[in-house]
């Protein structure tokens, strides 16, 4: 027989728990505001990525449920965010405006602790970093389904700044209004690459209904906030930032749709174990000589994930090449295979070494 417990009970325990909870994760604040007095002390970056999958990684081993990993995580990533302020706020530039998927992928890596400066433009979110007014920069690399974002490959010519980490945001497109019904549509707004991954639902749903381009989804989403007669197709981000309601979820026609970033920074990172190499490369323009560079990954049988060549800044028709490789350059393999192709290029740039990110349904 199910034994009977009463419910002010049970809500007593927990106010028990949280009482504990609160002192433990005050007490966890203290330790993370000595170690950053540690860091300043010994000049050592206060985002120490690598020890935070260590600490996931770690939570994943021990949790036996009833709560999923994933909510963990999150949680705890909140958790260290808010610890990791008591050290030093950082400060992240993103591409913007708020409710976009760079803010959403910002907020994915850092936590909601951090401080996030909306950024207008590729190159300013650069500028912001180099000159020591955001800590770390968040910008879209590439797109699954649409290729890669031109002008960010382009930024990497000449500045001084690494990559520090990838993400990935699985990407979700929602049409959403202030009434979340979709009788008061009259006319939808968003950016050019969301409406054209959304084409499916556009044409069969609403297809007597007006679309409307604008610079971003969270644009859009700000015009329908304002109109009652307008709908944005947007991000879940935009429809809590902008106060919205959700007319009909994930109207994208791709279930595989993913956006990279890149965080962008003064910091080199650690080997993991883990570990992605980006590189800058030229070759000399006669046969053979991209073959020949290429060769040498396959030699020290390093896996190269991604190649996209660019026309070069400096001559005109010539390229320089952007590659992606697995391992670290702190590896002898990798460090070697570099050192030899350096010999047979015109011009090389290593990018930053980081951990590999990881694509989840998020």
């Amino acid at each position: 027989m199910k034994e009977k417990v009463d419910i002010n009970t049970l809500r007593g325990k927990i106010d028990e728990l949280d009482t504990k909870i609160l002192e433990l994760i005050n007490e966890r604040a203290n330790y993370a505001k000595k170690i950053g007095e540690l860091k300043e002390d010994n000049n050592l970056p206060i985002f120490a990525p690598e020890r935070e999958y260590e600490i996931y990684n770690k939570i994943k081993k021990l949790n036996n449920g009833p709560l999923e990993d994933r909510y963990l995580i999150n949680i705890y990533r909140e958790i260290i965010s808010a610890c990791r302020s008591a050290q030093n706020k950082l400060r992240v530039a993103y591409l913007g405006p708020p409710g976009t998927f760079t803010n959403l992928a910002a907020i994915k890596y850092f936590g909601l602790s951090a401080e996030f400066i909306s950024i207008g433009s590729i190159e300013e979110v650069f500028e912001e970093v180099e000159r020591g007014k955001a800590t770390y920069g968040i910008i879209p690399i590439e797109n699954s389904l649409e290729g890669v974002v031109t002008h960010a490959i382009d930024m990497f010519f000449d500045t001084k700044l690494k990559i520090c980490s990838e993400i990935y945001i699985k990407v979700k497109h929602n049409l959403i209004n202030k009434t979340g019904n979709i009788e008061d549509i009259k006319k939808i707004y968003s950016h050019p690459q969301a409406i054209a991954q959304c084409k499916k639902f556009l044409s069969s749903t609403v297809n007597d209904i007006p679309i409307i381009e604008v610079e971003s989804t969270a644009k859009a989403a700000l015009i329908a906030a304002k109109d009652i007669s307008a709908a944005a197709i947007a991000s879940e981000a935009a429809v809590l930032l902008y106060d919205l309601k959700v007319v009909c979820p994930e109207i994208q026609d791709s279930l595989n749709n993913y956006t990279r970033f890149f965080v962008i920074g003064r910091d080199v990172q650690p080997f993991t174990g883990y570990d992605k190499t980006s590189i800058m490369f030229s070759v000399p323009h006669k046969a053979g000589a991209l073959f020949n560079a290429l060769d040498i990954f396959a030699k020290y049988d390093i896996n190269m994930s991604k190649i996209e060549s660019r026309p070069s800044k400096r001559e005109a028709w010539k390229y320089v090449f952007f590659v992606d490789i697995d391992g670290h350059i702190d590896c002898d393999t990798v460090k070697e295979a570099l050192e030899e192709l350096s010999k047979k290029v015109n011009f090389i740039k290593i990018l930053g070494s980081y951990r590999k990110g990881e694509m989840k349904d998020v």
